[in-house]
Protein backbone atom coordinates (compact mmCIF):
# COMPACT_ATOMS: atom_id res chain seq x y z
CA UNK A 1 0.00 0.00 0.00
CA UNK A 2 1.54 3.48 -0.64
CA UNK A 3 2.45 6.12 2.13
CA UNK A 4 -0.22 8.64 2.52
CA UNK A 5 -0.03 11.92 3.32
CA UNK A 6 -2.02 14.87 3.48
CA UNK A 7 -0.59 18.52 3.10
CA UNK A 8 -3.24 21.32 4.01
CA UNK A 9 -2.37 25.34 4.77
CA UNK A 10 -3.83 28.54 5.27
CA UNK A 11 -6.65 28.35 7.11
CA UNK A 12 -6.90 31.31 8.52
CA UNK A 13 -9.04 30.87 11.47
CA UNK A 14 -10.93 33.61 13.01
CA UNK A 15 -11.54 35.15 9.44
CA UNK A 16 -15.35 37.32 9.30
CA UNK A 17 -16.79 34.82 7.58
CA UNK A 18 -15.71 31.04 8.96
CA UNK A 19 -15.34 28.36 6.71
CA UNK A 20 -17.16 25.57 8.19
CA UNK A 21 -13.77 23.44 8.18
CA UNK A 22 -14.42 22.01 11.87
CA UNK A 23 -17.22 20.30 10.01
CA UNK A 24 -16.52 19.02 6.54
CA UNK A 25 -12.53 18.43 7.46
CA UNK A 26 -13.07 15.61 9.75
CA UNK A 27 -14.74 13.52 7.55
CA UNK A 28 -12.52 13.36 4.73
CA UNK A 29 -9.58 12.76 6.98
CA UNK A 30 -11.28 10.23 8.05
CA UNK A 31 -12.28 8.77 4.64
CA UNK A 32 -8.84 9.27 3.33
CA UNK A 33 -6.74 7.70 6.60
CA UNK A 34 -3.35 9.27 6.18
CA UNK A 35 -0.46 8.51 8.03
CA UNK A 36 0.48 11.79 8.91
CA UNK A 37 -1.09 15.56 8.23
CA UNK A 38 0.78 18.32 7.27
CA UNK A 39 0.02 21.63 7.88
CA UNK A 40 2.04 24.54 6.17
CA UNK A 41 1.24 27.36 8.11
CA UNK A 42 -1.56 30.06 8.58
CA UNK A 43 -3.59 28.63 11.59
CA UNK A 44 -5.19 31.71 12.11
CA UNK A 45 -5.60 35.45 10.75
CA UNK A 46 -4.28 36.91 13.51
CA UNK A 47 -2.32 35.25 15.92
CA UNK A 48 -4.74 35.99 18.31
CA UNK A 49 -4.76 33.07 21.03
CA UNK A 50 -8.65 32.07 21.20
CA UNK A 51 -7.60 31.52 16.70
CA UNK A 52 -4.44 29.76 18.04
CA UNK A 53 -6.78 27.45 20.62
CA UNK A 54 -9.55 26.58 17.92
CA UNK A 55 -7.24 26.01 15.02
CA UNK A 56 -5.13 23.39 17.34
CA UNK A 57 -8.47 22.17 18.25
CA UNK A 58 -9.50 21.61 14.87
CA UNK A 59 -6.09 19.60 13.69
CA UNK A 60 -5.96 17.44 17.06
CA UNK A 61 -9.86 16.14 16.26
CA UNK A 62 -8.08 14.52 13.22
CA UNK A 63 -6.95 11.91 15.48
CA UNK A 64 -3.38 11.30 13.34
CA UNK A 65 -0.11 12.29 13.90
CA UNK A 66 0.72 15.78 12.73
CA UNK A 67 3.77 18.29 11.44
CA UNK A 68 2.38 21.56 12.15
CA UNK A 69 4.90 25.19 11.17
CA UNK A 70 4.04 28.10 11.71
CA UNK A 71 2.58 31.25 8.90
CA UNK A 72 3.15 34.75 8.38
CA UNK A 73 0.15 34.88 10.05
CA UNK A 74 0.41 33.44 13.00
CA UNK A 75 2.73 35.82 14.54
CA UNK A 76 1.19 39.37 16.22
CA UNK A 77 0.06 41.78 13.95
CA UNK A 78 2.26 45.02 13.02
CA UNK A 79 2.81 45.77 17.28
CA UNK A 80 5.51 45.77 19.45
CA UNK A 81 4.63 43.10 20.64
CA UNK A 82 5.30 41.11 16.96
CA UNK A 83 8.94 41.48 17.59
CA UNK A 84 8.92 41.03 21.43
CA UNK A 85 6.70 37.78 21.92
CA UNK A 86 6.67 36.52 18.23
CA UNK A 87 6.10 32.82 19.04
CA UNK A 88 4.20 33.25 22.80
CA UNK A 89 0.41 31.61 21.15
CA UNK A 90 1.74 29.22 18.68
CA UNK A 91 4.64 28.21 21.32
CA UNK A 92 2.02 27.35 23.82
CA UNK A 93 0.35 24.59 22.23
CA UNK A 94 2.78 23.53 19.83
CA UNK A 95 6.07 21.69 20.89
CA UNK A 96 8.40 22.93 18.18
CA UNK A 97 8.67 24.91 15.29
CA UNK A 98 10.71 22.84 13.31
CA UNK A 99 9.06 19.57 13.57
CA UNK A 100 10.46 16.01 12.27
CA UNK A 101 8.17 13.00 12.17
CA UNK A 102 10.32 10.11 10.89
CA UNK A 103 8.55 6.30 10.11
CA UNK A 104 9.58 3.41 8.00
CA UNK A 105 7.86 5.50 4.84
CA UNK A 106 8.32 8.91 5.37
CA UNK A 107 10.84 11.75 7.06
CA UNK A 108 9.08 14.89 7.10
CA UNK A 109 11.13 17.86 7.78
CA UNK A 110 9.30 21.11 9.17
CA UNK A 111 10.95 24.38 8.72
CA UNK A 112 10.01 27.96 10.66
CA UNK A 113 10.46 30.14 7.28
CA UNK A 114 8.28 32.88 9.04
CA UNK A 115 10.16 36.44 10.01
CA UNK A 116 8.72 39.09 12.05
CA UNK A 117 10.67 41.85 9.73
CA UNK A 118 9.71 40.63 6.25
CA UNK A 119 6.42 39.40 6.17
CA UNK A 120 5.45 38.24 2.93
CA UNK A 121 8.58 36.50 1.31
CA UNK A 122 10.04 34.96 4.55
CA UNK A 123 13.41 33.21 5.03
CA UNK A 124 15.66 29.68 5.40
CA UNK A 125 19.05 30.27 6.95
CA UNK A 126 22.11 28.80 6.72
CA UNK A 127 21.67 26.76 9.85
CA UNK A 128 18.41 25.74 8.71
CA UNK A 129 19.89 24.29 5.55
CA UNK A 130 22.37 22.60 7.32
CA UNK A 131 19.13 21.01 9.66
CA UNK A 132 17.69 19.84 6.87
CA UNK A 133 20.86 18.64 5.67
CA UNK A 134 22.04 16.44 8.70
CA UNK A 135 18.30 15.05 8.85
CA UNK A 136 17.44 14.02 5.58
CA UNK A 137 21.44 11.95 5.50
CA UNK A 138 19.89 9.81 8.32
CA UNK A 139 17.71 8.01 5.89
CA UNK A 140 18.95 5.90 3.22
CA UNK A 141 15.80 2.92 3.44
CA UNK A 142 13.49 4.66 0.87
CA UNK A 143 11.56 6.26 2.99
CA UNK A 144 10.06 9.32 0.85
CA UNK A 145 11.67 13.09 2.09
CA UNK A 146 9.90 15.73 2.53
CA UNK A 147 10.64 19.39 3.73
CA UNK A 148 8.26 21.86 4.54
CA UNK A 149 7.96 25.63 4.62
CA UNK A 150 5.03 28.19 4.68
CA UNK A 151 6.32 30.56 1.85
CA UNK A 152 5.94 29.39 -1.51
CA UNK A 153 8.50 27.95 -4.09
CA UNK A 154 6.57 27.60 -6.57
CA UNK A 155 4.69 30.20 -7.80
CA UNK A 156 0.63 29.91 -9.32
CA UNK A 157 -0.90 31.72 -12.61
CA UNK A 158 -2.68 34.11 -10.17
CA UNK A 159 -1.53 36.71 -7.78
CA UNK A 160 1.55 36.44 -9.28
CA UNK A 161 2.34 39.72 -7.24
CA UNK A 162 3.11 37.61 -4.17
CA UNK A 163 6.96 37.15 -3.89
CA UNK A 164 8.37 33.60 -3.02
CA UNK A 165 10.40 32.42 -0.21
CA UNK A 166 13.73 34.73 -0.11
CA UNK A 167 16.53 33.61 -2.36
CA UNK A 168 14.46 30.82 -3.82
CA UNK A 169 16.52 29.67 -6.18
CA UNK A 170 19.28 29.18 -3.33
CA UNK A 171 17.25 27.41 -1.34
CA UNK A 172 15.32 24.80 -3.43
CA UNK A 173 18.49 23.38 -4.60
CA UNK A 174 20.08 22.69 -1.61
CA UNK A 175 16.76 20.90 -0.50
CA UNK A 176 17.62 18.95 -3.20
CA UNK A 177 20.93 18.56 -3.06
CA UNK A 178 20.46 17.67 0.63
CA UNK A 179 17.98 14.30 -0.67
CA UNK A 180 14.22 16.02 -0.09
CA UNK A 181 12.21 14.64 -2.68
CA UNK A 182 9.02 16.44 -2.17
CA UNK A 183 9.06 20.14 -0.80
CA UNK A 184 5.96 21.72 0.04
CA UNK A 185 4.65 24.84 1.46
CA UNK A 186 1.11 27.37 1.00
CA UNK A 187 0.70 30.95 1.73
CA UNK A 188 -0.57 31.95 -1.68
CA UNK A 189 -3.44 30.75 -1.48
CA UNK A 190 -3.08 28.19 -4.92
CA UNK A 191 -2.31 24.97 -5.93
CA UNK A 192 0.95 24.56 -8.02
CA UNK A 193 2.85 21.31 -8.73
CA UNK A 194 5.89 20.50 -10.76
CA UNK A 195 8.83 17.66 -10.96
CA UNK A 196 12.23 18.71 -11.10
CA UNK A 197 12.70 18.26 -14.84
CA UNK A 198 9.71 20.69 -15.65
CA UNK A 199 11.79 23.53 -14.16
CA UNK A 200 15.15 22.26 -13.99
CA UNK A 201 17.46 21.80 -17.22
CA UNK A 202 19.36 17.85 -15.89
CA UNK A 203 21.24 15.56 -18.17
CA UNK A 204 19.62 13.12 -17.65
CA UNK A 205 20.59 11.34 -13.80
CA UNK A 206 19.68 13.45 -11.31
CA UNK A 207 17.22 12.66 -8.36
CA UNK A 208 13.18 13.02 -8.84
CA UNK A 209 11.88 16.18 -6.43
CA UNK A 210 8.43 17.33 -6.49
CA UNK A 211 7.55 20.52 -5.31
CA UNK A 212 4.04 21.50 -4.15
CA UNK A 213 2.18 24.86 -3.25
CA UNK A 214 -0.82 23.84 -1.29
CA UNK A 215 -3.87 26.15 -1.97
CA UNK A 216 -5.88 27.65 1.08
CA UNK A 217 -8.52 26.23 3.36
CA UNK A 218 -9.41 29.49 4.60
CA UNK A 219 -12.69 31.38 3.31
CA UNK A 220 -11.12 33.48 0.19
CA UNK A 221 -11.08 37.34 0.25
CA UNK A 222 -13.43 38.81 -1.78
CA UNK A 223 -11.49 40.94 -3.58
CA UNK A 224 -8.43 38.91 -4.78
CA UNK A 225 -8.84 36.52 -7.73
CA UNK A 226 -7.85 32.97 -7.68
CA UNK A 227 -7.86 31.93 -4.13
CA UNK A 228 -8.83 28.31 -3.93
CA UNK A 229 -9.81 26.11 -1.27
CA UNK A 230 -8.49 22.78 -1.16
CA UNK A 231 -5.64 20.37 -0.41
CA UNK A 232 -3.25 18.02 -1.56
CA UNK A 233 -2.82 14.13 -1.01
CA UNK A 234 0.54 12.16 -1.68
CA UNK A 235 0.77 8.91 -2.07
CA UNK A 236 4.11 7.46 -2.19
CA UNK A 237 4.99 3.77 -3.76
CA UNK A 238 8.51 2.77 -4.20
CA UNK A 239 9.05 4.21 -7.51
CA UNK A 240 6.42 6.95 -8.05
CA UNK A 241 4.83 9.79 -6.04
CA UNK A 242 1.38 10.48 -7.05
CA UNK A 243 -0.50 14.09 -6.38
CA UNK A 244 -3.89 14.77 -5.90
CA UNK A 245 -5.70 18.08 -5.40
CA UNK A 246 -9.29 17.86 -3.84
CA UNK A 247 -11.07 21.35 -3.90
CA UNK A 248 -14.34 22.31 -2.30
CA UNK A 249 -17.09 22.88 -4.58
CA UNK A 250 -20.87 23.32 -3.05
CA UNK A 251 -21.47 21.04 -0.49
CA UNK A 252 -18.74 18.30 -0.91
CA UNK A 253 -14.95 17.76 -2.17
CA UNK A 254 -14.16 17.23 -5.49
CA UNK A 255 -10.88 15.84 -7.43
CA UNK A 256 -9.70 18.48 -9.78
CA UNK A 257 -5.98 17.46 -10.66
CA UNK A 258 -4.32 13.77 -10.31
CA UNK A 259 -0.98 13.82 -11.20
CA UNK A 260 1.99 11.07 -11.24
CA UNK A 261 5.50 12.05 -11.11
CA UNK A 262 8.56 9.44 -10.85
CA UNK A 263 10.58 8.07 -7.36
CA UNK A 264 14.06 8.44 -8.38
CA UNK A 265 16.42 8.78 -11.49
CA UNK A 266 14.50 7.18 -14.09
CA UNK A 267 11.62 9.22 -15.50
CA UNK A 268 8.31 7.52 -15.76
CA UNK A 269 8.06 4.01 -17.70
CA UNK A 270 6.07 4.65 -21.12
CA UNK A 271 6.18 7.44 -23.66
CA UNK A 272 3.94 9.33 -24.99
CA UNK A 273 1.03 7.52 -27.20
Amino acid sequence: MPTRVLHISDIHTGTAVESRLDEVLPPIVAELDPELVLFTGDLTHRGRRDQHERAAALLHSFDRPLVVIPGNHDIPGWSLGRFTHTWREFDRLWPVREPVYRSPDLLVVGLNSVRPYRHQSGAIGDEQLEHVRRELATEDGGALKIVAVHHHLLGAPWRSWKPPLSRRTRTLAAFVDAGAELVVAGHVHQSAVAERREFEVVSGGERSAVVATAPGLGQPRPKRRGEARGFHVYDAAPETLRVRTLVWRDEDWALTADRLYPRGRRPLAGAPA
